[in-house]
């Protein structure tokens, strides 16, 4: 939990994507690819798999597969379960930064 604080924490705006492998398809990868790629340095883009971090999952609350959420100076900004496709993550990380 201390190193995910540390994640939130930075002045660098963050977008974490909680998933589970098991559900995970090349789509959603390639998607999070495309918005890494067009975000630079505005933003980290993470991966985190709900299973093997259960305790952080269960501490925030995910329910579904995917979960994105937005983070800022340790603040969450915006969270949404279900899929969303790049324009509209890319729109949110510059609207939030």
């Amino acid at each position: 939990m201390k190193k995910f604080g540390e994640l939130i924490g930075a002045d660098t705006l963050v977008l974490i994507d909680f998933y589970s492998d098991w559900d995970e398809d090349e789509n959603s990868l390639a998607i999070l690819r495309e918005v890494a790629a067009a975000l630079g340095d505005t933003a980290k883009v993470i991966k985190i798999d709900i299973k093997k971090n259960e305790t952080l999952a269960d501490a925030l609350r995910v329910k579904g597969n995917p979960t994105f959420m937005i983070y800022k100076n340790g603040e969450m900004k915006w969270r949404q379960t279900g899929i969303q496709d790049a324009e509209t993550l890319i729109g949110l990380v510059h609207q939030y930064a």
